[in-house]
C-alpha cells in the first residue's frame, strides 16, 4: 500500500505542477497579449492635406473672411470624425486696442470617460511678419506656426474615428494666440498680449471642474528636422509629463528628435494653461540653435509656407501622439 500511496503522490505532485505550469502559461500569454497592442501607423500624407487645406484659405488672421471659413471648415471636420464639438466665443482685446471676437474649437472623443488627456494647438496666425526683412505688416501664411499641429491633431482625429481608444481625448485648437505684441511696437506695453485663446479657456473651462491627466500642446511641428527640448515652463510645472512623453517617443522610435537639452522659457499657450487652469501640460515647439531666434528658422516670416513642411516631421510628432493615446 505504500507503493500505491508513493505513486499517487508522484502523480498528484505532477498533477499540480502541471496545473501550475498551465497557469503560468495563460499568466505568460495574458501578458504578452497586453504587450501585443497595436498602435495604428500615423498617416503623415493625410496629415499633410489637412496642413494644405488650411493654408489655401488664406492667413488665419482674426476678423477676416478666412478666419471665419476656416473655423467653420476646422469644425466640420472634427464633427465629420464623430468628435462632440463645442466652439467657444468670446470677445478679447488685443495690444493694439482692437476687440476680436474668439473661437476656440474644441473636440472631445470618449466624452462620458473620466481617464482623459488634452492635446491642443493654436489656429489662427499672425498677421504680421516682424521677424522679416520685407513686408513686415503683411499677415504670414503660418503653414508651421499654427496650421501643422492642427493637421497633425485633425489625423489623430481621423484615427480615433476609425479606432477608439480606451480613454477620453480631447482636442483644443485656440484662436488669437499669435496676435501677441511685436518687440518693435509702438504702443504701450502689454503684457500677457500673446495666447489670448488659451487665456480666455485657462479662465472659461468648457467642462466644470475640467481635469484631464495632463496636456500636450503642439507648436510648429512640420518643419524639416523637427527638434524638441524640455523648456523650462514645461520642466517646472509638468516634469513628469515631459518625461513620459520622452520615454513614449523613445518606444515610437523618434528619441533622436527628442532631445533631454534643458532650453528657457517659453510663453505659449501652455504656460496659461498651467498657471491658470492647473492642468499640467508641456509644449511641443521645434527649436534651432543655429537660428537667431533659437526657434525654427522661417519663424514669423514668409518662408513660413506650405512648401517648407516635412511630411517626416509630421510622421513624428503624429506618431508619438498615437503612442501616448493607445498605449495608455
Amino acid at each position: 500500500m505504500k507503493y500505491i500511496k508513493y505513486t499517487f503522490l508522484i502523480v498528484l505532485a505532477f498533477f499540480v505542477s502541471g496545473c501550475g505550469n498551465e497557469e503560468k502559461k495563460q499568466s505568460n500569454t495574458k501578458k504578452e497579449e497586453v504587450k501585443k497592442i497595436v498602435v495604428p501607423s500615423f498617416n503623415e500624407d493625410s496629415a499633410y492635406v489637412y496642413v494644405k487645406k488650411q493654408v489655401e484659405f488664406g492667413p488665419r488672421v482674426p476678423g477676416t473672411k478666412q478666419h471665419a471659413n476656416t473655423a467653420k471648415y476646422l469644425e466640420n471636420t472634427l464633427k465629420s470624425f464623430g468628435a462632440s464639438v463645442i466652439v467657444q466665443n468670446g470677445k478679447v482685446k488685443t495690444f493694439d486696442g482692437k476687440t476680436f471676437d474668439l473661437k476656440n474649437i474644441i473636440a472631445s472623443f470618449q466624452p462620458k470617460a473620466t481617464k482623459r488627456i488634452l492635446l491642443a494647438a493654436h489656429w489662427d496666425t499672425r498677421p504680421f511678419a516682424d521677424q522679416d526683412a520685407k513686408d513686415k505688416n503683411k499677415a504670414i501664411d503660418g503653414a508651421n506656426d499654427g496650421a501643422s499641429g492642427v493637421g497633425v491633431l485633425l489625423e489623430l482625429a481621423r484615427q480615433m474615428s476609425l479606432k477608439n481608444p480606451e480613454l477620453g481625448v480631447d482636442i483644443i485648437l485656440f484662436d488669437l494666440e499669435d496676435y501677441g505684441q511685436p518687440e518693435n511696437s509702438k504702443f504701450p506695453e502689454m503684457r500677457d498680449s500673446y495666447c489670448l485663446g488659451s487665456q480666455y479657456w485657462a479662465k472659461n473651462l468648457h467642462v466644470a471642474n475640467y481635469r484631464p491627466m495632463y496636456g500636450v500642446l503642439l507648436d510648429m511641428v512640420g518643419g524639416e528636422n523637427v527638434f524638441f527640448t524640455q523648456e523650462e515652463v514645461s520642466r517646472t510645472f509638468a516634469p513628469q509629463v515631459l518625461e513620459y512623453v520622452w520615454q513614449k517617443a523613445s518606444q515610437a522610435g523618434y528619441s533622436s528628435n527628442f532631445s533631454y537639452e534643458q532650453t528657457p522659457a517659453i510663453i505659449d499657450d501652455h504656460y496659461y494653461v498651467n498657471s491658470i487652469a492647473n492642468i499640467p501640460m508641456i509644449d511641443l515647439i521645434h527649436r534651432d540653435a543655429s537660428s537667431l531666434s533659437g526657434f525654427w528658422k522661417h519663424w514669423h516670416t514668409h518662408e513660413d509656407k506650405l512648401e517648407n513642411i516635412d511630411k517626416k516631421s509630421l510622421k513624428v510628432t503624429g506618431q508619438v501622439l498615437m503612442q501616448l493615446v493607445y498605449t495608455e
